[in-house]
């Protein structure tokens, strides 16, 4: 079913000048910005598309030359550490990592599992300075349920317990354990719809959360005894005199209890709000997923320049909506929060396209953003947002409607807060 035309009506005699396209590669995407950004974001307006993932992973093979080390996906975080040990140290097999290492079933997409396949063919040999690394910064949440904060939360009070020892800590690792009792009382999927069915406001889980903050603290408050005095690139320089190694490791285990802690706080503060009756519970659950994001995506700018892949609704800077539970909800996402902390340093391109012709989003009308660009030449280009806005006048042209709930069309009224916009004509 093709029902484009009930996108934007009228005509429109505006056209894109064929000019302000050009060909989709790294130094196109890089020439848009003043500065190389910490943290390039590139949007996706769909998911499991190969087209757009194959093109996502010829960008990256690409700036890693220009001193890009990181990709970021939208995937869990968690999970995610498995894909990264494989594509360092090839830990684990392609297979495993592809079952384990991916939420959302991603790991089935056969572009993601050429990503890892060539990042760790890329890693083989060379020093942990060239090597490429593997980021989920998703939480630990799937459609239908949240994880149980367990992994997080015994990772973390393992690290704590082997660095500074038992008398430091909140608990011990059996009150954790009874605190959090079986597992699927956490992932219970009717409490995705069901409040009352959430374990998020029990007794246990308002112990576990002051346990939680405490054991972050506890993080912090050891910091000096726990990472290497030296700066990271410092540390880099001893290489050859083997120094840099174990300053290396205590760096990485570090960096993992940092992550296990926003995780574990994060997870249960989620799980406080799908126990929660009123209107605005599902407005706060989207808010706190992209909370979680953002503050992933922070935490992997202070590694270096690194390439973030998801929905453009989680990358763009203007506050995000859709329908949930037969209501429109709207928060800032997490590129919105990234963005409001780094300045130059985020950048974001978003991705449109022309047919997804199996889905049923035909040709787009021709007074939409898409149908003009439609109409350039090339089957894939990048265009300057701010030249594109420009072109189009001082009245957007309005939105696309789709005709497929998992297709989300360009917002014309977003040209200002974007850095740049892909467009991929049709999708095989």
């Amino acid at each position: 079913m093709n029902t484009d035309s009930a996108g934007a009506s009228g005509t429109s005699d505006t056209t894109v000048p064929q000019d302000l396209a050009r060909p989709v590669d790294a130094a196109a995407l890089l020439g848009l910005l003043p500065a190389r950004p910490e943290l390039l974001a590139l949007g996706e307006p769909t998911h499991r598309e190969e087209t757009l993932l194959a093109l996502r992973n010829e960008l990256f093979r690409q700036l890693v030359g220009e001193g890009y080390r990181t990709i970021a996906v939208e995937t869990d975080c968690l999970a995610g550490l498995l894909v990264d040990d494989y594509v360092v140290s090839g830990s684990g097999s392609l297979d495993q990592v592809m079952a384990d290492g991916f939420s959302h079933d991603w790991g089935a997409c056969p572009a993601n599992r050429e990503l890892v396949r060539w990042m760790r063919a890329h890693n083989e040999g060379r020093p942990p300075s060239e090597q490429v690394r593997f980021a989920g910064f998703d939480g630990p949440l799937e459609i239908t349920h949240a994880a149980s904060p367990r992994r997080a939360l015994t990772a973390l009070h393992g690290y704590l317990a082997a660095r500074v020892g038992a008398e430091p800590l909140p608990c011990t690792g059996e009150t954790l354990d009874r605190l959090l009792g079986p597992d699927d009382r956490w992932s219970e999927p009717a409490a995705m719809w069901e409040p009352a069915r959430s374990v998020g406001r029990s007794a246990e889980a308002g112990r576990l959360r002051l346990l939680a903050d405490e054991l972050v603290a506890l993080l912090d408050i050891q910091a000096p005894a726990l990472i290497p005095a030296a700066p990271r690139d410092v540390q880099e320089a001893r290489e050859e005199r083997g120094e840099a190694r174990e300053a290396r490791e205590a760096w990485e285990a570090w960096d993992r209890a940092c992550l296990y802690g926003r995780t574990a706080v994060g997870l249960l503060r989620y799980h406080h709000a799908m126990a929660d009756p009123s209107a605005a519970r599902l407005t706060r659950l989207v808010a706190l997923r992209d909370l979680m994001m953002a503050q992933n995506l922070l935490a992997l700018a202070a590694r270096g320049p690194a390439l973030v892949h998801a929905h453009n609704g989680h990358l763009q800077r203007e506050r995000s909506t859709m329908r949930m539970g037969g209501a429109e909800v709207a928060w800032w996402s997490a590129g919105a929060l990234v963005s409001a902390r780094l300045g130059r340093g985020y950048a974001f391109v978003a991705t449109a396209l022309g047919t997804l012709r199996h889905q049923g989003v035909g040709t787009p009308p021709p007074d939409t953003v898409e149908g003009m660009l439609y109409a350039l030449p090339g089957e894939r280009s990048v265009l300057d947002a701010r030249r594109l806005a420009g072109a189009l006048g001082g009245t957007p042209p309005a939105p696309r409607v789709s005709p497929w709930f998992g297709y989300a069309p360009f917002d014309p009224a977003h040209l200002p807060g974007v850095d740049g916009l892909v467009f991929v004509r049709d999708v095989a």
